[in-house]
């Protein structure tokens, strides 16, 4: 029911908003701001996971696990593909998701929701060997 929702009410939210700002700004102006926002999301995109994968790197060389990274890379993945999705709202949450002091918040969001799961025992984690 939730895909069902996401999948049908998100777009018609997202045509609804590109129609009423090509009203307001014109529609060569909100295609090349919707062109603008994949252009430039994809950019932060490709910074960010750098900087994330160099602190991957960094915290296995020092023997961690790079949990936090890795939280931060389906965070910058997740960014990156909503910013590629044609619409506004998608954007916004995209680019919140691609600069770290908002991607904190959805982070925290995350582990609250991730220890949640695991207390309950819906989630397990396990190691192969």
């Amino acid at each position: 029911m939730q895909l069902l929702l996401l999948f049908t009410v998100v777009p018609l939210l997202e045509l609804f908003l590109l129609i009423e700002v090509g009203k307001v700004i014109g529609t060569g102006a909100t295609i090349i701001l919707v062109a603008a926002t994949g252009f430039f999301g994809v950019l932060l995109a490709r910074s960010q996971g750098m900087q994330v994968l160099y602190r991957m790197k960094q915290e296995l060389e020092s023997g961690s696990l790079p949990g936090d990274e890795l939280l931060d890379g389906v965070c910058i993945l997740v960014g990156g593909v909503m910013l590629l999705t044609p619409g506004l709202i998608t954007d916004f949450l995209g680019f919140s998701l691609l600069f770290p002091y908002t991607r904190s918040l959805f982070k925290n969001v995350a582990y609250r929701l991730i220890k949640r799961k695991m207390a309950k025992g819906t989630i397990h984690l396990f190691r192969r060997y």
